[in-house]
Parts: structure tokens; sequence; C-alpha cells
């Protein structure tokens, strides 16, 4: 199950959120092979067009199971203040070519105003 967080971003503002992943056993989770996405949205059923994207990185070396998820201020300046849904997963290719997908982290964000331009 998905850890929730609430987070409150500045319009305009870069944002940077580090994740550190621990497996079932409490050990850094190892994220070699793996890929993953972050996105957030005005709602759960929101078109693409109110679809906005984080840079996903998953940082070096992977057996450390550190996640940065990004956005720039001229992407968090493009957006509408005010409410947002997002989710984090992570993803792998298991040894019969499937695609294993976890859900890491979901919640709420709350974009607010920016009045300097």
């Amino acid at each position: 199950m998905a850890q929730y967080e609430y987070f409150t971003f500045d319009q305009g503002s870069d944002i940077a959120v580090e994740l550190h992943l621990q497996d079932a056993n409490g050990n850094k989770k190892n994220l070699t092979n793996y890929s993953g996405a972050a996105t957030m949205k005005r709602s759960y059923s929101s078109d693409s067009a109110d679809t906005h994207y984080f840079d996903f990185a998953i940082q070096a070396p992977p057996m450390d199971g550190v996640v940065t998820i990004s956005l720039t201020n001229a992407q968090t300046d493009a957006m509408e203040a005010g409410k947002y849904v997002y989710d984090v997963e992570i993803s792998y290719i298991d040894s019969n070519n499937n695609a294993i997908i976890e859900r890491i982290l979901e919640g709420k964000i709350d974009l607010t105003p920016s009045v300097t331009t």
C-alpha cells in the first residue's frame, strides 16, 4: 500500500521531493533495473490536458533506494493554483517479461498562488 502525503507547493517555485524507499524488512530498496513515473492532476478523472508530469530520477547508486521527483519553476508557474491529486509509481520487468508496478506514494497537493511574476 502506498504512503499518503499532503504537500503544499508554491506556484512559480522549483520543487524537489526526495524519497528514501525501504523493502519489507526495512532495508534500503534496491532499485536496480527499475523505472518510475509521477503525475499530478486536478482530480482523478481529469483529462490529459490537465495532467502534469514530474521529472522522475532514481539516484545513484540504485541500491540505496533513493528517488527524486521534481518540477521546475516554469512548470509550477504554468499551473493553475489550487488543489491537485498525485501519485508516484515504480516498475520493473520480471523474468516472465511482465511489468510489475508498485504505487509508492500518493496524496494531495495544494499549489498556492504567486503574486510576483
